[in-house]
């Protein structure tokens, strides 16, 4: 089972923290099982969460009161300043290596306007990206927009993939595909990851990528699933890969747009999605349109790190980043 336990050690530690919650849920590798990890050396492992909130200044206000000693010296500058900084880079505001409830957690705070914006348009593709692959939501309110905007995240991380992959491809390549998304262009991927991480993630996890994605595939038009195969093929026709480029997140197709159209042209969006459709590279110029989403947003969220957890807590984190990276560097020498 890949899943670590139920969700009841989880809801214990999210009850030390103001309730106002659009969304929470729990990710990584003290959730969900990765490849190359014993158990013991996952239940050791920092628990990572995600707090989606509607008011940031009022949320981080009420924070400051119940734990204080979660921030670094920004307590000092007060909840509006914290909200400030928040809102830059991908727009979530990271407190780490926090003791709790016999645990050490990661948490990071965004505002659930923000948190709209880039699951509908992946304008950082920073937390949209994370929900992208399996998560453990523990606690959701009625937000209708919200609930859509979820579903259309994994819709459009399904159309990316499929314009990255050949014509027949099987599932886990699907989800290997979609789970590399949110790491293209991210400097950590070269120091400071393990460069297994895509890999580790998916294998042990299959079950919980078919749980997300089945069924947005089974509804798709664009695919064919050939069962005795144990592949899916799609519409590699210009007409198909134009349709898949017409249906991307809009900051996508900004990033294509401003790859492919020389300066002075100005042609508009749909003439050079035309053009990338027919291009034999198609595949190769949505990459990098997504690497430049990811390298921006991620630089910015990095250096805000050195603010939001202090100087040592930085420092340790990222010796623990390193120590992660090296250990999977043995396991494949």
């Amino acid at each position: 089972m890949s899943l670590l336990g139920s969700a009841a050690p989880f809801r214990k530690i999210l009850a030390h923290f103001p309730q106002e919650f659009s969304l929470a849920f729990a990710y990584g590798s003290a959730v969900f099982q990765q490849a190359g990890a014993s158990a013991r050396e996952t239940e050791k492992n920092m628990l990572d969460f995600v707090f989606v909130v509607d008011d940031s200044v009022m949320w981080h206000m009420m924070n400051l009161s119940k734990n204080r000693d979660h921030y670094s010296f920004l307590k000092y500058l007060g909840p509006k300043l914290i909200s400030n900084i928040q809102n830059y880079g991908a727009g979530i505001y990271y407190n780490t290596l926090v003791p709790c409830n016999g645990r050490v957690i990661k948490y990071g705070v965004i505002s659930t306007d923000v948190l709209l914006e880039d699951l509908l348009h992946w304008k950082t593709l920073y937390v949209a990206g994370r929900l992208q692959k399996p998560v453990k939501i523990l606690t959701q309110s009625e937000n209708v927009k919200l609930q859509a905007a979820l579903t259309s995240n994994l819709k459009s991380a399904i159309t990316a993939a499929f314009l990255m992959l050949p014509e027949s491809f099987s599932e886990e390549d699907l989800y290997l595909q979609i789970a590399g998304l949110s790491y293209c262009g991210d400097f950590r991927m070269i120091i400071g990851e393990d460069k297994s991480k895509v890999m580790n993630i998916v294998k042990p996890n299959l079950l919980h990528f078919q749980k997300l994605y089945n069924n947005i595939l089974q509804d798709c038009p664009q695919v064919v699933y050939k069962h005795q195969q144990g592949k899916l093929e799609i519409d590699k026709s210009p007409e198909g890969q134009f349709a898949q480029l017409m249906a991307l997140p809009r900051t996508l197709q900004q990033q294509i747009t401003s790859l492919m159209d020389p300066p002075g042209k100005n042609r508009d969006v749909e003439e050079i999605l035309f053009q990338v459709a027919h291009d034999p590279d198609c595949g190769l110029v949505v990459h990098q349109g997504i690497s430049g989403i990811v390298r921006s947003s991620s630089l910015i969220q990095s250096a805000k790190t050195m603010l939001t957890a202090g100087m040592k807590k930085s420092l340790t984190y990222s010796m623990k980043k390193m120590y992660k990276m090296s250990k999977g560097w043995l396991r494949k020498t």
